[in-house]
């Protein structure tokens, strides 16, 4: 007898058969989960090897992406690549460019986010797995995590537009503006570390079972507006954050592993030290780009 069939003793062929399927549904959240986190920084590697090989970069990291590998990858995805990391020039508003640059934060954003919210849609699973070994009627966890998805997929729409307005004006800019820019970037998000929004945020992520045992429904329809509302929480804690890779290069694959580790942490730890010591940090970052852009 597996694990699935342990305490199902006094259930019938269906009511097992029900157990099962919870927790098949949870092993495929959980590969489908896996897989994509996989494959977003496997891009985001291949993708940032080759934006850093301008010479005289300097953006922050930019010393440890230049020993990363070529990675041979798809003529598809080679083309997307160079949309990415091309000026926007007169062909800024093609769909095609707009779709690139959304793809790309699309990819940027299952990287960073993902492994932060993995818990929450852990408890989902457990809550699911529940409710089908008692035989009750389940949304499947994929519709949970639809949810949760479509609102950094929304998110990504509008990062992909200011990516647009940003690389249309690069260009234009002096260094000192170019600076100054990048302090404002960084020192808004430091700011946004002390906001109560950004702590009432933190407390949703931190605290998934309370909110979803209490909202739970059967309905397909409300477990993906449910998974909607935990990503909009989860968006409130880091959207700020993610301002700081248009400072440090939207490729930059050293400050995506910092910032998506301390989106991490943040979530973990039921304390607003960490919030604050990133804020403090990133405001005496944003402080010396403001000297040096005079």
């Amino acid at each position: 007898m597996n694990s699935v069939d342990q305490g199902f003793q006094n259930l019938d062929r269906a009511g097992r058969a029900t157990a099962r399927i919870g927790s098949a549904s949870r092993t495929i959240v959980y590969s489908v989960l896996g897989i994509a986190i996989a494959f977003s920084w496997f891009l985001m590697i291949a993708y940032a090897s080759r934006s850093v090989r301008a010479p005289g970069d300097l953006t922050p990291g930019a010393t440890f992406l230049k020993m990363l590998p070529d990675i041979p990858l798809p003529l598809e995805l080679e083309r997307l690549l160079d949309v990415c990391l091309s000026p926007v020039e007169a062909s800024a508003g093609a769909p095609e460019t707009f779709f690139a640059l959304t793809a790309m934060w699309v990819m940027m954003s299952i990287a960073m986010m993902l492994p932060s919210a993995a818990p929450m849609i852990r408890t989902y699973c457990e809550l699911a797995d529940t409710a089908g070994r008692q035989k009750q009627p389940v949304a499947h966890p994929l519709v949970f995590l639809s949810g949760y998805l479509s609102v950094w997929f929304a998110a990504s729409i509008a990062f992909a537009a200011l990516t647009t307005l940003v690389q249309a004006m690069q260009g234009e800019l002096s260094r000192s503006a170019n600076l100054l820019a990048a302090s404002a970037a960084i020192g808004f998000a430091g700011l946004y570390q002390f906001s109560s929004l950004k702590e009432t945020c933190l407390k949703k992520c931190r605290n998934p079972f309370s909110i979803l045992f209490s909202r739970w429904t059967t309905r397909p329809s409300g477990i993906f507006r449910l998974g909607a509302e935990q990503g909009v929480w989860c968006m409130g804690c880091c959207w700020a954050l993610m301002l700081v890779m248009f400072a440090v290069g939207l490729m930059n694959v050293f400050w995506m592993a910092l910032l998506g580790i301390l989106t991490l942490v943040e979530k973990q730890v039921d304390s607003s030290v960490t919030s604050r010591i990133a804020g403090a940090i990133l405001l005496v970052w944003s402080a010396a780009l403001l000297l040096l852009s005079i």
